[in-house]
């Protein structure tokens, strides 16, 4: 096993070195070797994938269809994208100059921030938010201007919009959105949108938003900020969790052509062009899969109110989510902020998976997340498990219990 050269050690870029690996996925792995634990820790939707959308992909394999892409993404799956987005987004996007296939969202996150930020620039990240965007924006130098959205419900509300630009001064180029939001599920009203754009037009930033969960709302229909502010927007969306497609890494972004211009560079340095069979499996989604998350999104919902309404009982403060499949629970009073140790307490005591709230930013402190795109089976042995631990905890003095 070789081991690298001590002449060479600390030679790595300073900046990834400086970062922790991707917590998520690295508290996951810390607590998977707990014996018999049930996880509802990763956003993996327990679905197949519409039988439909894999015959496209084979079809694809048993044609060759293996060469290299357009690096954009192909035309066909482009026109497809662009057909969605008019009609759920009413934004007319043209597939040939403001559109990109991408691998995944995650690409497409981190394809965007490269292109458009530099060193020095400031973004705005409400928080909790999903964790990649900390580390996108840290490598490219620029600024992260974390804001705690706790006190307001977990949203980014206009007035807090204002006063955090106010406090910025200077340098702030563009501002992060993720709704339906992961962790909590929370996402914006027409007229809280509205409000949104019309701070962020007065201003002249770019909006990051991340839609990746559109297709996942219970309560009330979707809201873009891209169908109010297309001028300034840059659209991420993909297929992993609309239709349960996340081994395909089959991602998108649209956007006004001279930022698609820039981030479709970026994006040919790192990946070349998405693969030839998920972008055949794509089209066959968004062509004739419109109605495919619908059967999802019935059972997440059901899911969500049965896991939020047992963990309400057991004296979790929650907030119910608007969509996405994550509950965002507040911990027990006598662990005070400390989420990663409760966390660890009910894996290693209860034997129940989650992610510490902390890992998505200062406004996930004191919180847990939960993933309900579980099995029902699993769902019910979590609330056994955690109404076995609350009792305890409730009944003893308080003592950390791992």
């Amino acid at each position: 096993m070789p081991s690298l050269a001590k002449e060479l050690r600390g030679t790595a870029n300073k900046r990834i070195a400086s970062l922790p690996p991707a917590q998520i996925r690295a508290f996951d792995e810390e607590i998977s070797g707990v014996p018999g634990i049930v996880k509802l820790t990763l956003g993996e939707p327990d679905f197949d994938v519409p039988e439909h959308v894999k015959q496209a992909a084979v079809k694809s394999i048993q044609q060759n269809d293996s060469h290299y892409s357009a690096s954009r993404g192909t035309l066909a799956l482009r026109q497809a994208i662009s057909r969605y987005l008019k009609t759920s987004r009413q934004v007319d996007y043209d597939p040939a100059t403001e559109a990109i296939v991408t691998v995944g969202a995650t690409e497409a996150i981190t394809a965007t921030t490269f292109a458009l930020l530099n060193p020095g620039d400031k973004v705005i990240v409400p928080t909790p938010i999903y964790s990649q965007y900390f580390s996108s924006i840290a490598l490219t130098g620029a600024q992260a201007i974390i804001v705690n959205t706790a006190p307001d419900g977990f949203l980014l509300t206009a007035d807090r919009l204002r006063k955090e630009l106010a406090q910025a001064g200077t340098g702030v180029k563009a501002v992060v959105l993720n709704y339906p939001n992961n962790p909590t599920g929370r996402s914006y009203s027409a007229t809280e949108m509205a409000e949104l754009a019309q701070v962020l037009a007065d201003h002249h930033l770019i909006a990051i938003v991340d839609e990746i969960y559109s297709e996942l709302v219970y309560d009330h229909q979707f809201v873009s900020l891209a169908s109010q502010l297309p001028d300034q927007t840059v659209l991420i969306n993909g297929l992993s969790k609309s239709h349960a497609m996340t081994g395909y890494r089959l991602g998108y972004l649209a956007a006004p052509a001279e930022l698609v211009e820039q981030i479709s560079k970026m994006h040919s340095f790192m990946v070349t062009a998405a693969n030839d069979t998920a972008q055949a499996a794509a089209l066959e989604a968004l062509t004739n899969g419109q109605e495919d998350p619908a059967i999802y999104r019935q059972q997440y919902q059901h899911r969500r109110d049965h896991l939020a309404g047992a963990m309400r009982a057991l004296g979790f403060e929650i907030a119910i989510p608007d969509g996405a499949f994550y509950l965002f629970a507040k911990i027990p009073a006598q662990y005070g902020d400390d989420d990663v140790q409760f966390a660890r307490d009910l894996a290693h005591q209860a034997r129940v998976g989650v992610i510490p709230g902390s890992e998505f930013g200062p406004g996930g402190e004191g919180h847990i997340r939960l993933s309900y795109a579980a099995a029902d089976s699993q769902i019910d042995a979590v609330i056994d498990r955690l109404q076995t631990f609350m009792t305890k905890l409730n009944k003893a003095p308080f003592v950390k219990l791992s």
